[in-house]
């Protein structure tokens, strides 16, 4: 049975052992230092992992209107996924260091050209060394395959697209950040600091336990079905459209499927200064 949620050590060693066809990437990287995360997987990786950077593979360039890390041209990632051995039937395991992160963009962005057996690994790569994994530092080079996107946009919302729902009180709105980014009291990263009026702080971290695991689905269940209650889209967002895709994994391996993400997030919002913000302690 094809994982497409969150994948186990255990399960993805099992499937190794087994002489299933599996892809994995490595997703690992540091917004403030976008080349770690290359040096990582040059040190050692998972063995036969492909390496995907967020900015030069899971992103396209950022222009004057767009968030830090806009959607990538579908063709474009379709043909570098297809370089990698990727196609609708092999299973494909997206690890990271950041609780799941950046491989959960991976996993979203791969649903959205209509992949569905792509799982992130519990744990991470940290699981990973946890129980012993074989580590590489071999370059593979994957047998290409036949890959053609058919994205489904209906899986993500434009800045207009949500600036209308917001005005007209139609759209859930949750915002992954950490909490003091949320409310306005810091914010490390973009010029301007706050959240969209209306928006609910579920700081993806908080999707995970100590040891850095998800959550049981029964918890993660009790977490995002409550969004749906008021029978409006629900949408996800965070600071450039990344973590927000981690409050996405966790509701769909709750079996709470139908939200959708605000691709270009906090960081594309503030772009466009007529957009309102809003901060704890305003407009309350």
């Amino acid at each position: 049975m094809p994982y497409q949620t969150l994948i186990s050590v255990e399960q993805l060693q099992q499937l190794l052992q087994q002489g299933q066809p599996v892809v994995l990437v490595d997703c690992r990287f540091e917004l403030a230092d976008p080349a770690a995360g290359e040096a990582q997987y040059a040190a050692g990786h998972l063995p036969s992992a492909v390496y995907a950077h967020l900015d030069r593979d899971l992103s396209s360039p950022i222009t004057e209107t767009s968030g830090r890390h806009p959607l990538p041209d579908a063709d474009a990632l379709a043909a570098k996924f297809a370089s990698w051995g990727i196609d609708g039937s092999r299973q494909v395991v997206a690890y990271d260091s950041s609780g799941g992160a950046f491989a959960s963009r991976l996993w979203w962005l791969a649903r959205w050209l209509g992949l569905r057996n792509v799982a992130v690994l519990d744990g991470g790569f940290a699981a990973w060394q946890a129980a012993g994994g074989e580590l590489s530092q071999d370059t593979p080079t994957p047998t290409p395959t036949e890959f053609t996107a058919t994205p489904d946009h209906s899986l993500w919302v434009t800045s207009e697209q949500l600036a209308t729902a917001v005005a007209e009180d139609s759209v859930v709105l949750v915002d992954a950040r950490a909490p003091e980014r949320y409310r306005g009291e810091v914010e490390p990263i973009d010029p301007v600091a706050g959240h969209v009026p209306g928006a609910l702080n579920l700081p993806h971290v908080q999707n995970l336990d100590d040891a850095g695991n998800y959550l049981p689905a029964q918890n993660l269940r009790t977490r995002f079905a409550p969004l749906f209650d008021h029978g409006h889209q629900v949408v996800h967002m965070c600071g450039s459209g990344v973590t927000a895709c981690v409050n996405l994994l966790a509701s769909e391996h709750a079996g709470v499927s139908g939200a959708k993400l605000y691709a270009g997030s906090w960081s594309e919002w503030i772009r466009d200064t007529a957009r309102p913000v809003e901060s704890v302690g305003e407009n309350h």
